[in-house]
């Protein structure tokens, strides 16, 4: 799944359903539609492109490959044609408010969702939630059949739909079929906890070409695949065999790190009114000497208790005063409904309010916390704010918002702190690496981030920049799909 921020866009009067008899070259499945159904100004609904860089990067190539887009479009108990809508022909698959529940919420993210992120909480396993999820990928799976045209390029998104490559592939064998894991794939002594595990293997090898953000990831698979199904694994390649264990056709595991739109960042990051606005969020804050800053969907991965602690614990020791320095979090909702979210959120706004209430002065506030979303202008504006990003995951597939900060500092001014355990970590080899279960070493990280001259922190930061213009997500997208041409083959 890939995590973003609201993006502003372009409002659009929902399209009339179409037939549906079209068949297309290239078909994108996810589980959700890149829409969201919002009300225009005289409250009648209509349809807006979703924010995320998954669209962003597929949304040309669908523009150029005649191609449809497969998935849920947000609202349960609710039937929806087929439509069309900024160049793409969209494909409803209906969720009831059960399937939600149970594939959704109960599999995908009170299963799947922990067991991938090193089990920072644990998973549960029921029957009945893995019944449901093999139900929901076996609809998405024939919706996708029936949308791809004979011979075209099926790519599978993410962790939510394993099963549906080899459903695909068994209903559909002429297809090309391509599928992309956004979060960790974990290593085998965990999986190994998964009653399915052979089931998702089975899934994913499916495919002709499986895709993840780090080389770890897909060392992690082949191992599972490897311990798990018997079958040989050499370099890249899975030997996939049939039901008597002769050689089938081969399935590829390779890394492929997404990515971000750098140059519309770029290019906003040189904008006026938001360079102003960056000018009046110091301003609001007091204008201290250093603003710290966390962007984060509200989720245990992301390492935020774990920040706010050093730095409640730098202000404890005089390394930072408050009035000095100020630490902006950002916390957009997140499955609110899930216990452990709801239990996440009452232990960060406690650690903020025990802060603020013993450091904060009447003219300054330690820790600005901000549980909302915002759009893309005043996320830029918030970056350009910000002289140090604090980015402390504790397992996380990207991390996509150390690549924004980094891509909207023009200036080559400001410093990130980047958590290993992110694969933003892989390709931003120049930032100040952390592990963010160190709280000691957290606490010298940020200070070094602090304290690093600012030549040092400006060649650092022009090295990211340029890594990051150069692999951006076209790249991403391009890459993928070229290997993909490649990967379809027998034996």
């Amino acid at each position: 799944m890939i995590e973003q921020h609201p993006i502003e866009t372009q409002q659009e009067t929902p399209a009339e359903p179409t037939a549906a008899s079209t068949k297309f070259d290239f078909v994108v499945v996810a589980n959700r539609l890149p829409i969201d159904r919002v009300q225009d100004a005289h409250g009648e609904p209509e349809w807006r492109r979703s924010p995320g860089g998954l669209v962003t990067a597929l949304a040309p190539v669908m523009a150029t490959a005649d191609g449809a887009w497969v998935g849920w479009h947000g609202a349960a108990d609710e039937q929806l044609g087929e439509f069309s809508h900024s160049d793409m022909h969209l494909v409803p698959v209906p969720l009831s408010a059960e399937d939600v529940e149970l594939y959704y919420e109960g599999f995908s993210n009170s299963t799947l969702w922990p067991l991938y992120h090193d089990v920072i909480v644990s998973p549960e396993f029921h029957r009945n939630w893995w019944d449901r999820y093999e139900e929901i990928n076996r609809r998405f799976a024939e919706a996708a059949a029936r949308t791809a045209a004979p011979g075209a390029t099926v790519w599978v998104q993410d962790y939510q739909l394993q099963l549906v490559p080899l459903m695909l592939r068994e209903a559909r064998p002429d297809l090309r079929i391509g599928f992309f894991n956004h979060i960790p794939f974990p290593p085998l002594e965990i999986f190994a906890q998964l009653p399915w595990r052979r089931q998702v293997l089975e899934g994913l090898l499916g495919a002709d070409l499986v895709g993840f953000q780090r080389q770890s990831d897909a060392n992690n698979f082949m191992r599972c695949v490897r311990r798990y199904l018997g079958y040989t694994v050499k370099a890249q390649h899975v030997q996939v065999q049939d039901a008597g264990g002769a050689p089938q056709r081969t399935c590829r595991a390779e890394a492929h790190p997404i990515s971000i739109e750098s140059r519309e960042l770029a290019r906003l990051a040189t904008d006026p009114e938001i360079r102003a606005r960056a000018a009046e969020i110091r301003a609001e804050l007091g204008n201290p000497e250093v603003v710290l800053l966390g962007v984060d969907r509200l989720d245990y991965t992301k390492g935020i208790l774990h920040r706010i602690k050093a730095f409640g614990e730098l202000l404890e020791d005089g390394k930072l005063a408050v009035g000095q320095a100020c630490l902006v979090q950002v916390a957009s909702p997140s499955r609110e409904r899930v216990e452990s979210y709801a239990q996440l959120r009452e232990e960060v706004e406690g650690a903020v309010g025990r802060i603020n209430g013993e450091f904060d002065t009447m003219a300054h506030t330690a820790v600005r916390y901000l549980h909302h979303s915002y759009p893309l202008r005043e996320m830029v504006a918030l970056y350009l704010a910000a002289d140090v990003m604090l980015v402390t995951a504790l397992r996380d597939g990207m991390n996509l918002v150390a690549k924004e900060f980094t891509a909207t500092h023009t200036d080559n001014r400001g410093m990130l702190v980047l958590s290993e355990f992110a694969g933003a970590a892989d390709q931003l080899r120049h930032a100040v690496l952390v592990n963010p279960h160190d709280i000691d070493g957290l606490k010298s990280a940020i200070m070094e981030a602090i304290n690093m001259p600012s030549a040092e922190a400006m060649r650092r930061m022009r090295i990211m920049r340029r890594q990051i213009a150069t692999n951006d997500v076209a790249r991403w997208s391009r890459t993928f799909l070229e290997s993909l041409a490649t990967s379809h083959g027998r034996g």
